[in-house]
């Protein structure tokens, strides 16, 4: 295979897993700044985001070590692994389940713009060069919000099930 294509896949998984974090993250601050509904199953939003994004990168991991799987040695890493910065820099999304991290959620999306502006680079490039290649992109993006979403609900009501459950051991 030519190196350009595996390039490609390779961005295409990074925009997968972690450029429709932004809009997540928006929409959550939206829906969760409503005074009328702060009691309730959406106040658990905003506290699972940096947790949503962690998950993420343990989900983006995981797909790497079955990408790489008969052979882990560092040889192996290397030819694989096509954008060697963006790769580890996907893999710190992992740092976020640390509380040092996760007290601040703007880091997360400070962390998420990197793999956003790949499809920015990508939608200038078309007007430059007229690839059909956004229409990928944006394929992949709508992937990216539903997994963003799908993470970020697993979590939201995981976290609101476990303090259901202490307040109802409480009393």
């Amino acid at each position: 295979m030519n190196d350009g294509f595996l390039a490609y896949l390779q961005q295409l998984e990074l925009i997968a897993f972690f450029s429709g974090y932004p809009l997540v993250y928006a929409i959550s601050y939206v829906i969760a700044g409503n005074t009328k509904i702060k009691k309730s199953f959406v106040s658990f939003l905003i506290p699972g985001l940096p947790f949503s994004y962690a998950l993420l990168g343990i989900l983006y991991l995981g797909l790497q070590l079955k990408n790489l799987y008969p052979d882990y040695s560092l040889a192996n890493i290397k030819s694989h692994i096509q954008y060697p910065y963006l790769v580890i820099w996907a893999l710190l999304a992992i740092l976020f389940f640390l509380p040092v991290f996760r007290k601040k959620n703007q880091l997360t999306l400070i962390h998420s713009f990197a793999f956003f502006a790949l499809i920015l680079i990508d939608l200038f490039k078309q007007f430059s060069t007229g690839n059909v290649i956004v229409q990928n992109d944006m394929k992949v993006y709508s992937f990216s919000l539903l997994l963003n979403c799908c993470t970020l609900l697993v979590l939201t009501t995981i976290f609101f099930f476990y303090n259901f459950s202490k307040k109802k051991a409480k009393s």
